[in-house]
């Protein structure tokens, strides 16, 4: 057994606590405690937080780490992640300048389609060297734990190939954690339809995905020109009756109804959603089906926001992931954050909340332990800020803001 002692921490913002954070915070004390005190780890896991002196008398055995008043925050929890593809689409942000919408550079042969033919060609070893050095870039960035989804395979033989790959190097030690997500339903393959695809999806990869037993979740990109709310709403329901979690890409460019649907699916997670209407995002609610807002994609096409703080106003539950794909190439939930606190005027606290104890409920630890938040009994996973207040943790998108991160008790330092 091996015990660590992290004493003398700056505030820790731990965010402990049952369910969601919804709505602004106006008080933070019960989220964030003084300066002073430690965290001791047992193995992999949380076991207890007090005052230094104390903790310090009580495990005098330990191995000790002086953070020396530095701030701690939670491991931070990507929720959604296009983490395997090959190819480059740099090309593309001519195309937008230019006045091309989405849908038209997908018809001029850019796209998800653009990325389909290098990621096909590529090998395993490949793939998985790709995958494995993103998930090094994102932990240097503080996240313990992502989801990764398919989805650029668009056949069955490759859809699996890219799940086989991504729970190879989710095996890998000292790396983030992955929750897995097929995505087949992504878009139409080249040189065939929605239409025709949806029928070899139901047909023929959906039942692949599900006997192989690699995907805890089923997602799709259900927009307006791409799955429609029929066929969604089929792939969801088989994709649920074969045992899987479900999870939604909508309204990304428009309102296409995607928010009803997910409201009546009661599906875990509906992303993007930038579009949706008030009423859906109420049912949305209601129903218990979070909101991913995914702000680096506007920031990457130049666009405009979600509602943020409208969506609080409401006390409506939301969460924010880097959306990494060929279009939005980060894995730094720091940058997100900024985009949030110094653009959008969210406060520092309720963006942390959105990827950590918010997204942690959507996207589970592989062990079944609480994560997404500094708790007695959960995962070790926390980040180390290179400084005193915890609230630089979103404020320097540049770079990581973390001196070091521990992920499941290792201590990693950057």
């Amino acid at each position: 057994m091996m015990q660590r002692l992290l004493t003398n921490a700056g505030p820790i913002a731990h965010l402990a606590g049952n369910g969601p954070i919804k709505g602004h915070v106006y008080d933070e004390s019960s989220l964030v405690a003084d300066a002073g005190m430690a965290i001791l780890v047992e193995d992999h896991i949380i076991k207890k937080i007090g005052e230094t002196e104390e903790l310090e008398s009580e495990f005098s055995g330990a191995e000790k780490l002086n953070l020396e008043g530095k701030a701690v925050v939670p491991g931070l929890v990507d929720s959604h992640t296009h983490l395997l593809w090959a190819g480059d689409r740099s090309r593309e942000v001519s195309w937008r300048q230019k006045g091309l919408t989405y849908r038209q550079i997908a018809e001029k042969g850019g796209g998800i389609g653009a990325t389909v033919s290098p990621t096909r060609k590529s090998s395993d070893s490949e793939l998985a060297h790709l995958g494995i050095e993103r998930m090094r870039e994102a932990l240097r960035n503080g996240t313990t734990h992502m989801e990764a989804k398919s989805g650029y395979g668009l056949n069955t033989e490759t859809e699996l190939r890219l799940l086989t790959i991504a729970e190879s190097i989710s095996a890998v030690q000292g790396l983030p954690s992955l929750d897995l997500t097929w995505l087949g339903a992504h878009s139409a393959p080249p040189s065939s339809s929605i239409d025709a695809y949806f029928e070899e999806i139901m047909s023929e990869q959906l039942p692949a995905i599900i006997e192989q037993g690699i995907a805890r979740s089923a997602d799709v990109f259900c927009e307006p020109g791409w799955f429609n709310i029929e066929q969604t709403e089929e792939i969801m329901k088989s994709s649920r009756a074969g045992g899987l979690d479900l999870r939604l890409h909508i309204d990304e460019f428009e309102d296409g109804g995607g928010g009803q649907l997910a409201a009546e699916l009661q599906v875990s997670t509906a992303d993007h959603a930038h579009y949706t209407n008030d009423d859906a995002r109420a049912a949305m609610d209601r129903a218990g089906v979070n909101c991913g807002f995914l702000p680096g994609t506007p920031y990457s096409m130049g666009s405009e926001y979600p509602p943020f703080g409208h969506c609080l106003d409401n006390d409506w539950v939301w969460t924010i992931a880097s959306d990494f794909n060929p279009n939005c190439r980060t894995l730094s939930l720091p940058f997100i954050s900024s985009i949030l606190v110094q653009r959008n005027e969210i406060s520092p606290i309720t963006s942390l909340a959105a990827c950590t104890r918010n997204s942690a409920i959507t996207t589970p630890h592989p062990s079944g332990l609480t994560h997404g938040q500094i708790t007695e009994g959960g995962i070790a996973n926390l980040n180390i800020v290179d400084g005193p207040w915890w609230e630089a943790w979103c404020l320097q998108p540049g770079h990581s803001p973390f001196a070091a991160t521990m992920i499941e008790g290792e201590l990693i330092f950057h």
